[in-house]
């Protein structure tokens, strides 16, 4: 019997918990609530989860702190913001702090589901799909990234960026294409998330010997060896 992927969602509106709750479980998923950021730490604490869903405006803890305490336990497990504060300070503030994406309310339930699902989904493989550019190899079965064969740290985001500029090394990618692949097809163009990231992977990939992630001034990024 196949295990059902746990969702914790955190928001202090009953009536979005019980939407949630009912869209997900429909749709295959376990689902927990929590009405404050402070029950969500102790349920965080108690169990195991595979996706959690955050209001900002939380009581007790609010949904950045919260985040950030989860990103303290674990930086693999995904986080979904669910929130109606949507201004650009707050969307890099969530990012920047490790949530993986934005689900503005009102939201639609199909657009929930469906980022929900991409965040999980699971792809079988028969063999090791391995991409390698100079000194990284990143390695999609297992989900790990070396840098001249030692073990890198990512976190989802930075995970997910990566693989898509090692898919299409050599190739300049715009800032537009990597919000829309990496964070979806909402995001403002004007967001600084995306440079914010490539610093990120610069810091852990780069070396005096190796400058892989070039950025081509006006248009996007490039890896390249």
């Amino acid at each position: 019997m196949d295990t059902k992927q746990r969702v914790l969602a955190v928001d202090d509106e009953a009536g979005i918990r019980d939407l949630v709750t009912d869209v997900l479980t429909l749709s295959g998923f376990e689902v927990t609530t929590a009405s404050d950021g402070l029950q969500a730490l102790d349920l965080i604490r108690k169990n195991k989860f595979d996706l959690y869903l955050l209001d900002v405006n939380l009581p007790k803890i609010d949904g950045f702190t919260l985040l950030e305490k989860i990103r303290e336990r674990d930086t693999n497990i995904p986080v979904i913001m669910l929130t109606a504060r949507t201004e650009k300070d707050d969307v890099n503030h969530g990012l920047r702090a490790g949530a993986d994406d934005y689900v503005r309310k009102p939201f639609s339930v199909e657009e929930l589901v469906l980022r929900v699902e991409n965040r999980l989904k699971r792809n079988p493989k028969n063999e090791a799909e391995i991409f390698a550019c100079g000194p990284i190899t990143l390695n999609d079965t297992e989900h790990t990234v070396t840098f001249n064969d030692k073990n890198v740290d990512l976190s989802p985001t930075e995970y997910n960026l990566l693989l898509i500029l090692i898919q299409n090394q050599n190739r300049v990618m715009s800032k537009e294409k990597l919000l829309d692949l990496v964070w979806g097809l909402d995001f403002e163009t004007s967001t600084n998330v995306v440079d914010t990231y490539i610093s990120y992977l610069r810091k852990k990939l780069h070396r005096a010997d190796f400058e892989g992630i070039k950025t081509i001034r006006g248009v996007g990024f490039k890896l390249e060896q």
